[in-house]
């Protein structure tokens, strides 16, 4: 359903109560307006509870995002902060596995201290994918 403006849907209330009305009395009786007004709040109960849901969801999203982002700063060195910044700049997916990793470590107490340089390359060999070594033999 398109959303409508409240001058279209004033515009449609309007052009129901003259069809309604009869020519003589001029004034709807009060139940058809008391329907006219449930109509209308529930059209815009509607338009605002569908853009709620989206809302709240963004907000959670966001929130989510924060807290990872303190947590790293929490536990992560300049160095490694950075580091973790130029892998996520060329392997996004990877930036983030790693990331969720980290995190996941300091959610369950493992961590202990901070993560610098040296740790955080360890915390990648240890997720990066083994690569295949090729032997390439010439005769």
């Amino acid at each position: 359903m398109a959303a409508r403006t409240d001058a279209s849907l004033f515009s449609e209330i309007v052009f129901r109560w003259s069809r309604q009305t009869t020519p003589m009395s001029g004034d709807p009786s009060d139940e058809e307006l008391e329907k006219l007004r449930q109509e209308k709040m529930e059209q815009l109960q509607e338009q605002q509870g569908g853009e709620g849901a989206e809302e709240a969801r963004e907000a959670q999203r966001e929130q989510r995002e924060a807290q990872k982002k303190a947590m790293l700063r929490k536990h992560l060195t300049d160095e490694a902060r950075k580091r973790l910044n130029t892998i996520k700049m060329s392997k996004p997916e990877f930036g983030e596995q790693v990331e969720q990793q980290v995190v996941a470590l300091a959610q369950s107490g493992r961590i202990q201290g901070r993560i610098d340089d040296e740790k955080m390359k360890a915390i990648l060999k240890e997720l990066q994918p083994d690569e295949q070594e090729y032997d390439i033999r010439r005769r």
